[in-house]
């Protein structure tokens, strides 16, 4: 198991980027896949759970050229069965996504590591099944996934999602991208949709009515070159960081995707006091990119937090991080409506409440989310694990931050799922 070590570090200033968003490059690889023509991606995030995607995708016959960050993607009509069991690693997007993309393709038998094997599948399996689709989860709705195509072909349905999740509808509007009819998805709260912006780039037939997105059978077309922005979600840390360093440093973050699906976490940490900025805003194939800009040092205006089922679905990836910060910057912050963090790499709920109590702020667990009680005075602990989950690692580096202290990352090699090179980047922006 690999370990990180991280010096005591209290400043903060240049510019920099961070690695391309990892939700839009699962979905630009899956959907170039099937695409007429050939894509090259530029900025592929190369952490592991995305290498898990084009891993699959390879498998089933696509031919991908390229390493690392920069990957031409050669469209292919059909896709073949693949040779053995695909393994998702820890990745639950490319597991799900999977499962809308074979629907009724071939046969294939979805896996993944020990923390995947506990996530939920049913959500995305049973509107699946009500497409047409032959596929069977194991124990409990949980991976391992067996998908048999569907010997009718694929219908299309109205599915009305219990809660937000992106995953579930991206996979459902894949496979409407080959079922006969209109195959509609409603949420009951703004989720990302890096999909249908791609969709509707690509040429699909789809139509977004507030929370309601309705594809219909069509083929995609090819984006010959598809820049993948910024990943926000890992920006946000570096933003928190800025906060807790000393006044007076600036940071600035390029190209940095901000979807308004996505960029929750902005307004909750401009709330908390953080001065941020947007400069030289644009748009690529739907997705909006930009700069950000921070002035290190944090004036809080507020004392207390409070985020509900309206907003969680919108910043789900940087709640322990805006957790974190709010510890040691309000008075107190509680999160409700998102029973969706348990389902994550762990059980986020319990493994954010630990590691905000290892560090002397006081966190209750909710059923659906978390209260904390900040502190003006952390305690740091020589090392902490990250229990396999990536965003918990990135969070004990900003506490040990607001800390001033060293500290050790046990088990970190899953930063690396979504951040490679993460505690390079790290000291590179802040310093002793």
């Amino acid at each position: 198991m690999a370990s990180i070590v991280l010096p005591a570090l209290s400043s903060g200033d240049g510019t920099f980027e961070v690695p391309g968003d990892k939700s839009i490059s699962h979905r630009i690889l899956m959907l170039s896949a099937i695409a007429q023509g050939n894509t090259l991606v530029d900025n592929c995030n190369a952490g592991e759970d995305v290498e898990r995607t084009r891993r699959a995708l390879t498998s089933l016959g696509v031919a991908i050229n390229g390493s690392d960050r920069r990957l031409t993607v050669f469209g292919a009509t059909e896709l073949r069965e693949p040779g053995s069991t695909i393994d998702c690693g820890n990745s639950g997007t490319t597991m799900r996504l999977l499962m809308g993309l074979l629907a009724d393709r071939t046969r294939a038998v979805l896996d993944g590591d020990a923390s995947l094997r506990q996530r939920p599948m049913e959500r995305v399996a049973s509107p699946l099944r009500a497409m047409g689709a032959r596929i069977e989860t194991s124990s409990l709705g949980r991976p391992p996934v067996t998908i048999e195509g569907a010997s009718a072909g694929l219908r299309g349905i109205t599915h009305a999602m219990p809660f937000a999740s992106a995953q579930t509808r991206s996979a459902l509007l894949i496979a409407g991208l080959r079922a006969e009819g209109e195959t509609s998805v409603s949420s009951p709260a703004v989720c990302r949709d890096h999909a249908e912006r791609m969709l509707a780039a690509m040429g699909a037939r789809v139509s977004v009515a507030g929370l309601n997105v309705t594809v219909s059978r069509s083929p995609l077309t090819a984006i010959p070159s598809y820049e993948v922005p910024g990943d926000i979600s890992a920006a946000a840390f570096f933003l928190a960081g800025a906060a807790v360093a000393q006044p007076g440093g600036r940071l600035s973050v390029r190209r940095v995707g901000l979807n308004p699906t996505r960029t929750a976490a902005l307004d909750v940490l401009r709330d908390m006091g953080l001065r941020i900025g947007v400069r030289n805003l644009l748009e690529r194939h739907g997705e909006p990119v930009g700069d950000l800009d921070i002035i290190c040092g944090v004036q809080p205006h507020k004392r207390e937090l409070h985020l509900d089922s309206g907003v969680v679905p919108s910043c789900i990836d940087e709640i322990p991080m805006l957790c974190a910060l709010a510890g040691v910057v309000l008075d107190r912050f509680t999160v409700r409506g998102a029973s969706e963090l348990r389902a994550k790499e762990s059980d986020r709920v319990t493994s954010t409440a630990e590691l905000l109590r290892a560090f002397g702020i006081t966190a209750q667990e909710l059923p659906d989310g978390i209260d904390v009680t900040g502190t003006r005075k952390l305690i740091a602990p020589e090392r902490i694990s990250t229990g396999g989950d990536h965003r918990i690692g990135m969070t004990a580096a900003f506490l040990a931050l607001a800390a001033r202290h060293a500290i050790v990352i046990d088990a970190a090699e899953c930063i690396a799922t979504s951040f490679p090179g993460f505690a390079q980047a790290w000291t590179g922006v802040f310093r002793g």
